[in-house]
């Protein structure tokens, strides 16, 4: 959800107090845009690994295929058939 509507619902009261709707609206907005919509935060909380800047990127995708690169995953034997009955 985007920070406009994520505004609408959560500050729903504050909105209907104001005055000056528009600009109660655009100044939460932006508040909400600077705490909750960031990579930054996401990281913080945990729900990103890292955040990558655009000219690291290529190195970084890089680093990690070489990694894999010699990787083998076996895959264990089937216990028993899937027919159905």
């Amino acid at each position: 959800m985007g920070p406009e509507g994520a505004v609408n619902i959560v500050f729903r009261n504050e909105l209907a107090k104001a005055k000056n709707t528009d600009k109660a609206r655009k100044e939460l907005v932006q508040t909400y845009r600077d705490t909750f919509a960031n990579p930054y935060k996401a990281a913080e909380l945990g729900y990103v690994d890292e955040v990558i800047l655009p000219e690291d990127t290529r190195p970084q995708l890089c680093r990690a295929l070489q990694m894999l690169r010699n990787k083998r995953q076996d895959v264990p034997q089937r216990k028993h058939g899937n027919i159905p009955l």
